[in-house]
């Protein structure tokens, strides 16, 4: 594990060696706290890029993780269909409460607690995705197959 990883890329690192995983975390100069951002920082399409969406449950207060493709949009009638609840938004201090990281930086996993996820289907198209790693200029490299190991997360068509 590197030592010149910040705090929180270093929580993301013990994650995944904690969950059997070798993907290693890259902190780079440039921000990659939006798909388009990430994209053009690491040399990949956008919809290579996982974005984290955290929504909160209307009702509940519950948070839910939807690893999506950098590309789609999120319908979140689709997603609230799943969960029989409907969704709201998450603020930036109700993601950093649920997770533990800063919107922008929120990995597939190394939460603060478990996190019901869905994982979007198209990004199964691709050989390497990109994932935040626990900060806005944080990624780490890996196989869209991973995630739902990582994650106990659930496949689905997100768009």
């Amino acid at each position: 594990m590197s030592k010149s990883l910040s705090p929180s890329a270093i929580k993301v690192q013990r994650a995944l060696i904690e969950k059997g995983f070798s993907m290693e975390i890259l902190e780079l100069p440039t921000s990659t706290r939006t798909a388009v951002e990430a994209a053009q920082a690491v040399g990949c399409h956008v919809a290579q890029i996982v974005k984290s969406l955290v929504f909160k449950t209307k009702h509940s207060e519950k948070p839910i993780l939807v690893l999506a493709s950098g590309a789609n949009r999120v319908n979140e009638k689709a997603i609230e269909a799943l969960i029989g609840e409907p969704l709201g938004k998450a603020d930036a201090e109700f993601v950093r409460q649920q997770t533990g990281f800063v919107i922008g930086g929120v990995p597939p996993l190394g939460h603060i607690q478990p996190i019901l996820t869905f994982i979007d289907q198209d990004l199964f198209q691709f050989e390497e995705i990109w994932a935040a790693a626990g900060t806005p200029n944080a990624v780490f490299k890996l196989t869209p197959q991973a995630l739902p190991e990582m994650t106990n997360g659930e496949i689905i068509k997100i768009t």
